[in-house]
């Protein structure tokens, strides 16, 4: 343990990553922390349970984590002395396409490039630069914007390409294997790709593939959740769950209040001791479009049409960049697309251990507008034929998650945005708000700590860790 404070004493509310990195951050100075969670279960966005057959393990929401492995704050915690253990599948990514073989994502840059045929030297030459100085750039982009770099050749390289649009950094390549490829990444921002800034976050992840691979925790993500847990109550600190916070006053005193909440919430919380100023950016912040998930029980697993899809931890349904770029955009304007972009995760590649026999645990998650009510199943399962016949008769049990559900079970997640706040170019860069230090709510001794912060959504506890840091400052221990 780091030298003691004097009495000093914190609170998280919240026991997302963010709430638990922000609590391990604080202890490892001394600080007795102690994290309120209202659920059950701790978690936020990394729980995982059987949720259709007994012994299928099921993710929540997050389940590939390229941006956990490689966290600049998680990796220096030694989580694997408690349980976490990563896995990867032979493939990182597979995307199929309408016509012709499927585009595919491995960890290795040549590879990849080699199966892109004449579009490879230029993906080379787009990716290999981030590649090589990942480790170097994250350090820098997993942190307030408004700071000096320390790496300025590697940010330089990512912000030459960074705000553009991602269906015009797309013409980069011939090809609609890479064109798709790379569109299917920059979906994962939910915006529209012709949008300022649309390729920031494919860049990152194809980059972050490549340098650590898009692996899963042994035994699901709650073991990320798990592991975070047993270092705070190593190091002293305690979790409660099944509290409510609804305001301050509710709290017991301490020197600092760490919040995992999103903006909306925060002002809630805070009630009339936040200053007029924050409580007005908070209420500005923009929430993005919505995820409906379905969590499927497979006998002998998707039937995909293409090899690699059999061999893959993700798959991307979206079909052409073109077909991509509709989609968002009538996710994006509130209409529910015929074929909307879908995510599909096949865990159990990697950890076997997640299946019962030959029934295999799915996860999918299509993008849907903010706040849809509808049932998107028929939808989604249509979009699995398409790409891999005879799905349906395989399908031993399915569970579905409505946008209302989603919000309902994860107070962050508002009108079933699973990011916690839209990923426009404004709030790419001033999250959540104009401030040099972006996780002070103006009250002494309050911070954010959730995904609404510097560096935004992933699991990768950056946004926790950012607060506690702030949260050290203000006891005057940095």
């Amino acid at each position: 343990m780091g030298e003691a404070f004097s009495g000093a004493a914190a609170i998280v509310v919240g026991s997302g990553p963010n709430g638990l990195a922000a609590a391990v951050a604080l202890a490892q100075q001394g600080v007795a922390v102690t994290v309120l969670e209202g659920a059950e279960t701790i978690g936020g966005g990394t729980r995982s349970s059987e949720l259709t057959l007994p012994g299928l393990l099921h993710d929540h929401c997050s389940a590939i984590h390229p941006m956990a492995v490689s966290s600049p704050f998680l990796r220096t915690l030694g989580l694997e002395r408690h349980g976490l253990e990563w896995r990867w599948a032979q493939v990182e990514l597979a995307h199929p396409l309408p016509d012709g073989p499927a585009a595919v994502l491995y960890r290795s840059l040549d590879r990849t490039a080699q199966e892109l045929g004449r579009d490879g030297a230029a993906w080379r030459r787009v990716f290999a630069p981030l590649v090589e100085g990942y480790d170097a750039l994250v350090e820098d982009l997993f942190r307030p914007t408004l700071r000096l770099p320390s790496h300025a050749v590697e940010l330089t390289r990512f912000a030459a390409r960074a705000p553009w649009p991602a269906g015009w950094l797309a013409r980069c390549w011939r090809t609609p294997a890479a064109r798709a490829l790379f569109a299917g990444t920059a979906a994962h921002a939910l915006r529209p790709l012709g949008s300022l800034g649309s390729s920031a976050i494919g860049l990152m992840l194809v980059a972050a593939g490549h340098r650590h691979g898009w692996p899963v925790a042994r035994g699901g993500s709650r073991s990320i959740t798990d592991a975070l847990a047993a270092r705070l109550r190593e190091l002293g600190g305690a979790v409660e769950t099944g509290v409510d916070v609804s305001s301050l006053a509710e709290l017991a005193p301490a020197d600092v209040v760490l919040l995992d909440v999103a903006p909306r919430d925060a002002v809630s919380i805070c009630g009339p001791r936040l200053p007029a100023r924050v409580a007005h950016a908070y209420r500005r912040w923009q929430y993005g479009p919505a995820a409906f998930k379905l969590d499927l029980a497979v006998e002998g697993g998707i039937p995909w049409r293409d090899e690699a899809c059999r061999r893959a931890g993700t798959v991307h349904l979206g079909g052409t960049i073109e077909e991509i770029a509709h989609a968002e955009r009538e996710v994006a304007a509130g209409r529910m697309p015929t074929r909307p972009f879908v995510l599909v995760g096949q865990q159990y590649l990697a950890d076997p251990g997640r299946s019962a026999g030959s029934s295999h645990p799915v996860w999918a998650y299509a993008h849907v507008p903010s706040g849809w009510p509808g049932d998107a199943t028929g939808t989604v399962l249509d979009q699995l034929e398409r790409f891999a016949q005879g799905t349906r008769e395989r399908i031993r049990a399915c569970r579905a998650t409505g946008v209302a559900e989603s919000a309902g079970r994860n107070p962050n997640y508002v009108a079933g945005d699973i990011l916690t706040g839209a990923n426009t170019a404004r709030q790419l860069v001033l999250r959540p708000r104009l401030a040099l230090d972006p996780y002070r709510t103006g009250i002494p001794g309050v911070f954010l700590c959730s995904a609404a912060t510097p560096p935004g959504a992933g699991v990768h506890g950056m946004c926790g860790h950012g607060a506690a840091r702030s949260a050290l400052r203000h006891l005057g221990r940095l």
